[in-house]
């Protein structure tokens, strides 16, 4: 017999909150791993102790953040919407079923006006690390790092074409005195101005006209438009994001590489001796930096940029103790001078050179001349090079696709990674940070429920085998007529 449902709805129930959440549910891994009141006092300044209306707690509102990121809700009003009928986000933000939950404006307004500026969001990242050094879950010894970039909220083809400034190297300093040596090794001038000292270089660029801070992005096998890069590195242990750290899209992946590798090893203490980065890291410049800092660096092979049908640099062989390139044909390149740019020139005899069989494939030169470049520390880009071919190189590179890729890829999949949800250098970063936050404290949760998982197994099983071999004992003495049979019951 066919019955029509009664109105279950308005009956009175008496439910307790704490029931309705599962006891695997992701948020109580998070609430019994995570500490979040150090946030409360990080914000304190920030907020007028004896005058106004009384604030939403600082606490809630970064978990609701967090949510929001954790279960890839883009929108603040959707999240909004989420938490006001989602008895898990309400057990974690410890509201009532009956409690209001805040408005969307409340999340925007106080990012936009009380947290802009402000360091917060990179003290909170920093902190979440810190307690997963403290679980034990972090080494500090192998970093991974690389970049992967998020498409801004800009159109293509809305720019203006605008002059900007070339920037030169960051380790200038140290380069300049290389050079200054290096010349004065081979028995050459100071130059009279340094690279320091030249005008500025400027070149074409284009500039959105809706976010100017992000950068046009013109790479191999990646999409073409304005776009933000988030330099991302992440622990070896346990792929434990240890930084993270948004630029423009059309800023070298190596330039922030040494400065954030050096804040990681004061901030958290790290005593890092091995690092792997991908092709695009390989530059004279961090191969330096690595040595002087005594890491063995790792690093992915590049393949030798050289115009079709033209015979590569491989195929000249460098004399060390001569220091001159041998040809192909036999011919020495020998060296002339060390140019502002910090590479040595090699150049070949044009006489010998004029009737060479290979001279199509060798040089472009109106005086058959074939120059060769060699940068001053071109001998540590060897030496980091010769690391990726040692089984050592090779299984640490090997893991950076277990750790800083499937990050990228967890992010982008799961945590909206792929666009820039709001416009600014700024927002971008804090957008990042709250990104790789969320994914450490998921980390963090799985990893500590698996391993108290595992120590509750054991426990099981010590206990197990205790009361089996208690049992065996029980019997043994029962044959041999110890016990009788009232005192074993």
């Amino acid at each position: 017999m066919l019955k029509e449902p009664s109105p279950q709805q308005h009956e009175l129930e008496m439910v307790c909150l704490e029931s309705l959440v599962p006891e695997t549910h992701l948020l109580r891994s998070i609430d019994h791993a995570i500490d979040f009141e150090f946030i409360r006092e990080r914000v304190r300044h920030l907020y007028c102790a004896n005058n106004g209306r009384p604030a939403l707690d600082p606490v809630v509102l970064f978990k609701m953040l967090f949510l929001g990121y954790l279960f890839g809700i883009r929108s603040e009003r959707q999240l909004v919407r989420e938490i006001q009928v989602n008895v898990a986000y309400r057990w974690f933000l410890r509201f009532n079923l009956t409690d209001k939950v805040p408005d969307a404006s409340t999340l925007s307004q106080n990012r936009r006006r009380r947290f802009h500026d402000s360091h917060i969001y990179q003290e909170i990242f920093d902190e979440i690390v810190l307690q997963a050094m403290r679980y034990g879950l972090v080494g500090g010894e192998v970093l991974y790092t690389d970049s992967t970039h998020l498409k801004a909220n800009a159109n293509k083809n809305k720019y203006d074409l605008a002059q900007a400034e070339v920037k030169v190297v960051d380790y200038l300093e140290s380069l300049e005195q290389a050079i200054e040596s290096d010349r004065k090794a081979h028995g050459k001038k100071p130059l009279k101005t340094k690279l320091s000292e030249q005008p500025p270089k400027m070149k074409d660029t284009k500039v959105s006209r809706t976010d100017s801070d992000s950068g046009y992005m013109v790479r191999e096998g990646k999409p073409k438009g304005f776009f933000y890069l988030d330099h991302r590195t992440v622990d070896g242990r346990h792929a434990i994001i240890t930084d993270s750290y948004a630029t423009p899209a059309n800023l070298h992946d190596s330039r922030p590489y040494l400065d954030r590798l050096d804040r990681q090893r004061e901030r958290f203490g790290f005593d890092v001796w091995g690092v792997g980065l991908d092709a695009g890291y390989y530059t004279a410049g961090l191969c330096k930096g690595l040595e002087d800092r005594g890491i063995y660096g790792v690093m992915g092979y590049r393949r030798p940029n050289k115009p079709k049908g033209y015979l590569s640099k491989r195929a000249f062989t460098y004399d060390p103790e001569t220091n001159t390139y041998r040809c192909p044909e036999g011919q020495l390149l020998i060296y002339a001078t060390t140019n502002r740019q910090g590479y040595r020139e090699y150049k070949s005899n044009p006489v010998h050179c004029k009737d060479c069989p290979l001279l199509g494939q060798c040089t472009r030169s109106a005086n058959h001349v074939k120059v060769l470049t060699r940068h001053v520390w071109q001998d540590c880009k060897e030496r980091v090079d010769q690391n990726r071919l040692t089984p050592w190189g090779k299984a640490l590179y090997k893991r950076r696709q277990e750790t800083v890729e499937r990050s990228f890829a967890d992010a982008k999949q799961l945590r909206g990674h792929r666009y820039a949800r709001l416009r600014g250098l700024s927002k971008v970063r804090e957008q990042c940070l709250l990104a790789a936050t969320a994914q450490n404290m998921k980390k963090i949760a799985q990893l500590l429920a698996r391993i108290l998982g595992l120590k509750s197994l054991a426990a099981l099983v010590l206990q197990a085998s205790i009361l089996a071999w208690t049992q065996k004992r029980v019997d043994r003495k029962y044959r041999r007529g110890r016990l009788t049979q009232a005192t074993v019951g």
